[in-house]
């Protein structure tokens, strides 16, 4: 980018919400993996799921943040 995390207030939460939003793509991804092992290891059954139903709603929960920050950030922003 252009600027730099101390050069205003809008690119201090630029910066701020993008590292946090990093930091739940690396959680989500880890809990991607960890049922990626489960399923292996075929810990789930049709009634036993509900690591692999969270780590779904977990991605639907990064998306809506993610448009949230997309359009507070890019489109109120600009």
């Amino acid at each position: 980018s252009s600027f730099t995390i101390s050069d205003s207030v809008y690119a201090s939460c630029f910066f701020m919400a993008t590292g946090f939003h990093g930091i739940h793509v690396i959680i989500g991804t880890t809990f991607l993996l960890v049922c990626l092992m489960r399923h292996i290891w075929c810990h789930f059954s049709s009634k036993h799921h509900f690591g692999f139903e969270a780590a779904a709603w977990y991605w639907h929960f990064v998306d809506v943040v993610w448009l949230f920050l997309y359009i507070s950030i890019y489109w109120w922003g600009s």
